[in-house]
Protein backbone atom coordinates (compact mmCIF):
# COMPACT_ATOMS: atom_id res chain seq x y z
CA UNK A 1 0.00 0.00 0.00
CA UNK A 2 1.57 3.73 -0.57
CA UNK A 3 -0.30 6.87 0.06
CA UNK A 4 -2.34 8.52 -2.69
CA UNK A 5 -0.51 11.06 -4.93
CA UNK A 6 -2.07 14.19 -5.32
CA UNK A 7 -4.61 14.60 -8.44
CA UNK A 8 -5.75 17.69 -10.20
CA UNK A 9 -8.59 19.86 -9.32
CA UNK A 10 -10.47 18.88 -12.48
CA UNK A 11 -10.22 14.94 -11.61
CA UNK A 12 -11.15 15.35 -7.92
CA UNK A 13 -14.32 13.27 -6.91
CA UNK A 14 -16.20 14.47 -4.37
CA UNK A 15 -14.42 13.52 -1.05
CA UNK A 16 -16.01 10.60 1.06
CA UNK A 17 -14.73 7.93 3.47
CA UNK A 18 -14.75 4.08 3.20
CA UNK A 19 -17.65 2.84 5.14
CA UNK A 20 -18.17 1.58 8.14
CA UNK A 21 -17.62 -2.45 7.99
CA UNK A 22 -19.08 -4.85 10.47
CA UNK A 23 -16.18 -5.92 12.82
CA UNK A 24 -14.03 -7.27 13.12
CA UNK A 25 -11.56 -6.14 10.64
CA UNK A 26 -8.19 -4.97 9.86
CA UNK A 27 -6.38 -1.88 9.06
CA UNK A 28 -3.24 -1.10 7.98
CA UNK A 29 -2.48 2.96 8.61
CA UNK A 30 0.41 3.97 6.44
CA UNK A 31 1.73 7.87 7.38
CA UNK A 32 4.62 9.29 5.77
CA UNK A 33 6.52 12.22 4.77
CA UNK A 34 7.68 12.51 0.93
CA UNK A 35 11.19 13.29 -0.44
CA UNK A 36 11.77 15.65 -2.96
CA UNK A 37 12.99 12.97 -5.99
CA UNK A 38 8.81 11.41 -6.78
CA UNK A 39 10.02 10.36 -10.31
CA UNK A 40 7.55 7.35 -11.05
CA UNK A 41 5.92 7.64 -7.78
CA UNK A 42 2.48 8.34 -9.00
CA UNK A 43 2.36 5.74 -11.63
CA UNK A 44 3.83 3.15 -9.01
CA UNK A 45 1.15 4.70 -6.63
CA UNK A 46 -1.69 4.33 -9.19
CA UNK A 47 -0.37 0.42 -9.60
CA UNK A 48 -0.53 0.08 -6.42
CA UNK A 49 -4.19 0.75 -5.52
CA UNK A 50 -5.14 -1.24 -8.63
CA UNK A 51 -3.36 -3.97 -7.96
CA UNK A 52 -4.61 -4.28 -3.94
CA UNK A 53 -8.55 -4.28 -5.27
CA UNK A 54 -7.67 -8.07 -6.36
CA UNK A 55 -6.30 -9.12 -3.41
CA UNK A 56 -9.36 -11.06 -1.26
CA UNK A 57 -10.84 -9.83 1.74
CA UNK A 58 -9.43 -6.08 0.54
CA UNK A 59 -12.08 -3.48 1.74
CA UNK A 60 -11.39 -0.39 0.26
CA UNK A 61 -9.24 2.94 1.20
CA UNK A 62 -8.61 6.26 2.40
CA UNK A 63 -6.04 9.24 1.51
CA UNK A 64 -5.24 11.96 2.88
CA UNK A 65 -2.84 14.46 2.44
CA UNK A 66 -1.77 17.88 4.80
CA UNK A 67 -0.67 21.09 2.97
CA UNK A 68 2.63 20.60 5.28
CA UNK A 69 3.34 17.28 3.49
CA UNK A 70 1.93 14.41 5.83
CA UNK A 71 0.33 11.71 3.91
CA UNK A 72 -2.34 9.47 5.27
CA UNK A 73 -3.22 6.37 3.75
CA UNK A 74 -6.04 3.64 5.29
CA UNK A 75 -6.54 0.19 3.69
CA UNK A 76 -9.36 -1.85 4.88
CA UNK A 77 -9.30 -5.48 5.39
CA UNK A 78 -11.52 -8.09 6.27
CA UNK A 79 -8.83 -10.33 8.25
CA UNK A 80 -5.28 -10.52 8.81
CA UNK A 81 -4.89 -13.07 5.83
CA UNK A 82 -6.24 -10.44 3.54
CA UNK A 83 -3.48 -8.51 4.88
CA UNK A 84 -0.61 -10.97 4.73
CA UNK A 85 -1.38 -11.81 1.15
CA UNK A 86 -1.30 -7.79 0.39
CA UNK A 87 1.84 -7.98 2.12
CA UNK A 88 3.35 -10.76 0.23
CA UNK A 89 2.56 -9.71 -3.22
CA UNK A 90 6.10 -9.25 -5.30
CA UNK A 91 5.16 -5.94 -7.17
CA UNK A 92 4.30 -4.78 -3.81
CA UNK A 93 7.14 -5.49 -1.78
CA UNK A 94 9.67 -3.99 -4.89
CA UNK A 95 7.52 -0.87 -4.70
CA UNK A 96 8.78 -0.46 -0.80
CA UNK A 97 12.11 -1.08 -1.75
CA UNK A 98 12.10 1.53 -4.08
CA UNK A 99 10.09 3.82 -1.51
CA UNK A 100 12.41 3.10 1.06
CA UNK A 101 15.28 4.15 -1.15
CA UNK A 102 13.41 7.11 -2.92
CA UNK A 103 10.33 8.39 -2.12
CA UNK A 104 10.21 8.77 1.37
CA UNK A 105 11.81 10.83 3.80
CA UNK A 106 10.10 8.79 6.68
CA UNK A 107 7.07 6.50 7.24
CA UNK A 108 5.35 4.58 9.75
CA UNK A 109 2.98 1.41 9.16
CA UNK A 110 0.53 0.72 12.40
CA UNK A 111 -1.61 -2.19 11.13
CA UNK A 112 -4.84 -2.71 13.85
CA UNK A 113 -7.71 -5.09 14.21
CA UNK A 114 -10.99 -2.96 14.16
CA UNK A 115 -13.72 -3.93 17.28
CA UNK A 116 -15.73 -1.35 16.98
CA UNK A 117 -16.78 0.75 13.72
CA UNK A 118 -19.94 3.38 12.76
CA UNK A 119 -20.38 5.80 10.22
CA UNK A 120 -22.59 8.76 9.69
CA UNK A 121 -24.41 10.51 6.58
CA UNK A 122 -26.05 13.23 6.25
CA UNK A 123 -30.09 13.28 5.77
CA UNK A 124 -29.65 9.55 6.29
CA UNK A 125 -30.48 9.31 10.50
CA UNK A 126 -28.96 7.26 12.61
CA UNK A 127 -24.76 6.06 12.48
CA UNK A 128 -24.60 2.91 10.17
CA UNK A 129 -23.06 0.07 11.53
CA UNK A 130 -23.27 0.65 15.33
CA UNK A 131 -21.58 -1.73 16.85
CA UNK A 132 -20.92 -2.52 20.99
CA UNK A 133 -17.16 -2.71 21.74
Amino acid sequence: MSDHPEAPVASVVPAAPVEAFEPPYYVAVFTSVRTEEQGGYGETSARMEELVKDVPGYLGMDHARTPGGLSITVGYFRDAEALTRWRGNAEHRAAQKRGRAEWYERYTLHIAKVERSHGFTRGEGDPQGTTAG
